[in-house]
């Protein structure tokens, strides 16, 4: 088993507790599940730096980035460099994170918000409405096409855009539909941990322009911007290279600035 089945197999078991704990109407009515959402895209598209920033504090690959920072901080942070969004990873076992983490990350900023999390099941796009995301992730290598396309639907019937994540071609195309927002590519390769910036440019032609696309992974530097931006990317999810710092916000201000010079 790889890591990807691993925690897709733990995923289930979560679900389906948590579905046990608090049912869909209870979901449903949560203050924030009438909020109307922000658009990540518009952002995007709008953005000379494209800077998706990460609150990730362990991942199975790196173990621990960062225990030490308060949300709270790290969303504000993010919000004063001027980044276009934050993702908040939600998965607690393999990630460290939870959906308090989104909920004070929406209490502390104004960004649009993605849900970073393993999703196997119409019931955590309704937590992510509930707990105050404007974006859901969704992994092509764990969901099948119908899902993907019920997923994606669903989301977009709560005002959720829905970024896709795919890391190689046959993802990439039992994927596209016109239900997606964004579609992101992984440098990563989620079975072996290896990255690479070549897989974002292999997969860029085959991205139709009607999606805005976004890199994902590996992104430490402004040079793999620079690289990435003439195959059309407009996002760029930069994680542990914030988060392994004291100051994520500040990190990002000046990984921003020295961009733009």
């Amino acid at each position: 088993m790889d890591i990807l089945d691993k925690i897709t197999t733990d995923k289930r078991v979560e679900v389906k507790l948590r579905k046990q704990l608090i049912p869909n109407r209870q979901l449903e009515q949560s203050v924030l599940f009438e909020r109307e959402t922000i658009s990540l895209t518009h952002k995007l598209k709008n953005s000379t730096s494209g800077i998706i920033a990460e609150h990730k504090r362990r991942s199975p690959s790196k173990q621990v980035i960062n225990h030490s920072l308060n949300i709270f901080d790290v969303a504000k942070g993010y919000e004063n460099a001027g980044v276009c969004g934050m993702s908040v990873l939600t998965d607690g076992k393999y990630f460290g994170g939870s959906l308090d983490d989104l909920i004070i990350a929406r209490s502390s900023c104004n960004l649009p918000l993605l849900r970073k999390e393993f999703i196997i099941d119409e019931y955590q796009i309704l937590e992510a409405k509930a707990y105050g995301a404007d974006v859901i992730l969704l992994i092509a290598a764990i969901l099948t096409k119908a899902e993907i396309k019920t997923f994606s639907e669903l989301a977009q019937q709560l005002h959720l855009e829905v970024l896709l994540e795919v890391h190689n071609e046959e993802e990439l195309q039992k994927s596209i539909m016109p239900s997606l927002d964004m579609l992101g590519v992984n440098n990563r390769n989620l079975k072996t941990f290896e990255v690479s910036l070549e897989t974002s440019k292999h997969l860029s032609n085959c991205i139709p322009n009607d999606f805005v696309k976004v890199s994902e992974s590996g992104i430490s530097n402004i040079d793999a911007i620079k690289t990435l931006h003439p195959y059309g990317y407009k996002g760029f999810l930069i994680g542990e290279n914030f988060m392994k710092t004291d100051n994520p916000g500040g990190s990002a201000t000046q990984f921003i600035n020295d961009l733009q010079l």
